[in-house]
């Protein structure tokens, strides 16, 4: 495979994940469901409402709409939703293209699905990020996924300071769950915690 060209520095914007899609850079994709989100959803006692914020791939979409899940994936990348799409077949209708800040799902939301989401974004948009997780979700409804801890300076993937992050959750969300991940792929390698929030 040929070593990739990127142009577009910006992770804020979409051309940058369009390149790494286009050009199969995909570091981060594990290529499949994550155990801690199978345990999760075989323990679950009724199908939740779930939405996924850049969902790249979409392995989860097809493992929770077989399990009767209602679930929605988003992914404000052309090429990453067109990727997704082309890889679910039957499940397709699940993924769309859509800006997770002004996102306003068709029903209520039960559970956002967090997978290398937030780390993919630069630090500063943590808050708001946080912000419309919380705005999305009625008190009681949870948020649960995969949260890297690691102190790079530069990403993505931009690793989380444990006390700035419950600094930026705590206000809106109570963890009520944490365990550690035995099958991180080697980016996330030993710095990843899967955590479920509850919405205050």
């Amino acid at each position: 495979m040929a070593t990739p060209h990127f142009t577009e520095r910006d992770p804020l914007a979409p051309g940058f994940w369009n390149e790494r899609f286009e050009q199969q850079f995909t570091p981060w994709d594990q290529g499949g469901v994550p155990a801690e989100l199978r345990r999760f959803v075989a323990q679950s006692p009724t199908p939740l409402t779930t939405l996924i914020p850049g969902c790249g791939m979409g392995y989860e979409v097809r493992h929770l709409a077989q399990a009767g899940w209602p679930v929605t994936a988003i992914d404000f990348s052309p090429a990453a939703v067109a990727m997704a799409q082309a890889a679910l077949g039957d499940y397709a209708g699940h993924v769309q293209q859509a800006d997770f800040f002004s996102f306003e799902p068709a029903q209520t939301v039960d559970f956002i699905y967090e997978r290398a989401f937030l780390c993919a974004m630069p630090r500063a948009r943590w808050s708001a990020i946080v912000a419309q997780w919380a705005a999305l979700l009625a008190p009681g409804a949870l948020l649960g996924g995969f949260f890297f801890y690691d102190d790079a300076p530069k990403g993505p993937p931009f690793g989380a300071d444990r006390a700035a992050l419950d600094a930026l959750m705590l206000p809106y969300f109570v963890l009520i769950e944490e365990v550690p991940v035995g099958d991180s792929i080697a980016v996330f390698a030993g710095k990843e915690r899967w955590q479920l929030w509850q919405r205050r």
